[in-house]
C-alpha cells in the first residue's frame, strides 16, 4: 500500500498536464480496492498486532516458571514488567511490602506404608499424629458430622459446597484430631482456610483421596498425618506505573503477577497483567493515560497483600479522588467475558456492551482490597477453568486477551469522562 501511495503522489507533481492528471485519477480509481489503503484493513492490523504482543507477554511470564511471592523468580518477573511499562513511555517503580507467608515444606499422609503426597492449607497448624482415618458423608456439614464418630480420629471429607474453614470447625467440633480434604477434581488443591483452626488440615487430589474415602468407607483404617508447614517473612514487589508528574489519578488499572507454587500462572494470572500492560500501550499517547496509573500486584494468591498493601500506604485523599479502581483476573481462558463489581459501574458496562455478563463480587481478587476503602471497582473476569491452579496453566487465547482489551478501553474512556 505504501509504495502504491508513494508513486501516486509523485505523479502528480511532476506531470502538469492536465489531462495526464485526469487520466491517472482514472486509472487509480479503475485499481482493484485492495490496492487502495482500508481504514477497517489497517486496524484490523493494528489489533492483530497488539493481540499478538499481549500474548508475547503471557509467555514470557510463563517461561519465568511459578511466580510464587517471596521467590527470585518475580524479581525477574518485576524486571520485564519494569522494562516493557518504561518502554512505553511510563515511569515505573517497585513499591516493596512484607507479610507472614505460610510455607509448606512438604505434607503427606502414610497409609500401609505407603506415602501420599498432600498440600497443607494455608493457615493450618503444623502437626504429626497417628489415628483412625474416618470418612465423613457428603461435604462435612455439621449433620455429616454428626453422622459418623470422628472423636479421636482423623477425618476425611469431600470439598465442596461450604468454605475449607467450616469443615474445620466442623471438625473440631466434633472431636476430630486432624482433617483431610480431599479435592472435588482429580489434580491438587491450593487453599486458604481464612480463620484459625486448631487441627492440622491437609488436601489430596481428587486421584489419591477418593480411593481412600472408599477404603475408610468400607473397613478400618489407620494413618499417620504429616502436615510440615511453617511462616516466614517474605517482601513483596508490587508494580506501578503511570506517566511522568501524575500523581492523582482517576482510575486504577491492576492485576496481580504471582501464581500459586508449582503453576506457571498463564490464565492466573498472566493474562490480566498482560492485559493491563496492553492497555497502558494503548493509552499512553492519549489524554486518558494523564488519569490512570497501571499496577502489577504481588502476593495475590497468599491473601490479596500486594493490594492491601498499596491501599494501606496511600492517602485517604488519593483514595477519594479515584472513580474506579478496575482489576483484571482469569481474563485468558472461556468465551464469556464477565464484569463485576460496585454496582453502579456494573451497570454502566452493561449499557455500554449489553454483550457483556454482569454479576455481583465483592472478593476474591485484588479489587476487593480497594473496595474495602470504599474505592468503586470492577472486575473483568472469564470464570474458572480445569487448569486452575494446576502446573497445566501455560496457556491462553490471544483473540480472548484482545477482545477484554478492547472492552476495557471503551470502558475505561467512558468513566473518566463521565461527570
Amino acid at each position: 500500500m505504501t509504495n502504491t501511495k508513494f508513486r501516486s503522489n509523485f505523479l502528480f507533481k511532476t506531470l502538469a498536464k492536465s489531462w495526464l492528471q485526469t487520466a491517472l485519477v482514472a486509472v487509480l480509481v479503475g485499481l482493484p480496492t485492495a490496492c487502495i489503503a482500508q481504514p477497517n484493513r489497517t486496524r484490523e492490523a493494528v489489533e492483530v498486532q497488539e493481540s499478538n504482543r499481549t500474548f508475547t507477554d503471557v509467555q514470557a511470564l510463563v517461561n519465568l516458571g511459578p511466580r510464587v511471592a517471596g521467590t527470585p523468580v518475580m524479581e525477574k518477573a518485576s524486571a520485564y514488567l519494569i522494562e516493557q511499562y518504561r518502554k512505553a513511555g511510563y515511569v515505573a517503580e517497585v513499591q516493596t511490602f512484607t507479610y507472614s507467608k505460610f510455607q509448606d515444606l512438604g505434607s503427606n499422609l502414610t497409609v500401609d506404608k505407603a506415602t501420599v503426597e498432600g498440600k497443607a492449607l494455608n493457615g493450618t497448624v503444623a502437626g504429626k499424629l497417628n489415628a483412625p482415618l474416618v470418612a465423613v458423608p457428603n461435604v462435612g456439614r455439621k449433620a455429616d458430622f454428626a453422622a459418623v464418630n470422628v472423636k479421636g480420629a482423623i477425618a476425611i471429607v469431600r470439598r465442596g459446597e461450604i468454605r475449607f474453614s467450616e469443615k474445620a470447625k466442623n471438625a473440631v467440633a466434633a472431636g476430630a484430631v486432624g482433617l483431610v480434604i480431599v479435592n472435588n477434581q482429580q489434580g491438587d488443591v491450593y487453599g486458604t482456610l481464612g480463620e484459625e483452626v486448631k487441627i492440622p488440615v491437609l488436601a489430596l487430589s481428587g486421584q489419591q483421596g477418593n480411593p481412600l474415602i472408599q477404603r475408610a468407607q468400607t473397613a478400618p483404617l489407620n494413618v499417620s498425618l504429616n502436615v510440615n508447614a511453617q511462616r516466614r517473612v517474605v517482601t513483596g514487589r508490587n508494580i506501578i506505573a503511570h506517566l511522568a508528574g501524575v500523581t492523582q489519578p482517576k482510575i486504577i488499572l491492576g492485576g496481580h503477577y504471582d501464581s500459586v507454587p508449582g503453576s506457571p500462572g498463564a490464565n492466573d494470572n498472566a493474562s490480566g497483567t498482560a492485559v493491563v500492560l496492553a492497555l497502558a500501550r494503548n493509552l499512553s499517547n492519549t489524554p486518558t493515560a494523564r488519569q490512570a496509573w497501571f499496577i502489577a500486584f504481588d502476593g495475590e494468591e497468599d491473601g490479596l497483600h500486594g493490594s492491601r498493601a498499596f491501599v494501606n500506604k496511600a492517602e485517604s485523599q488519593f483514595l477519594s479522588g479515584l472513580k474506579a479502581m478496575v482489576n483484571f483476573d482469569m481474563v485468558g481462558v472461556n468465551n464469556q467475558l464477565g464484569i463485576g463489581g460496585t454496582s453502579s459501574l456494573t451497570a454502566f458496562a452493561r449499557n455500554i456492551d449489553p454483550k457483556v455478563k454482569t454479576f455481583g463480587s465483592s472478593g476474591g481478587s485484588d479489587h476487593a482490597s480497594f473496595a474495602n476503602k470504599n474505592v468503586p471497582v470492577l472486575f473483568f473476569y472469564r470464570g474458572d477453568e480445569p487448569n486452575y491452579h494446576t502446573p497445566n496453566d501455560k496457556k491462553v487465547d490471544a483473540k480472548l486477551l484482545n477482545e477484554t482489551t478492547q472492552v476495557a478501553l471503551d470502558l475505561i474512556k467512558r468513566i473518566i469522562n463521565a461527570s
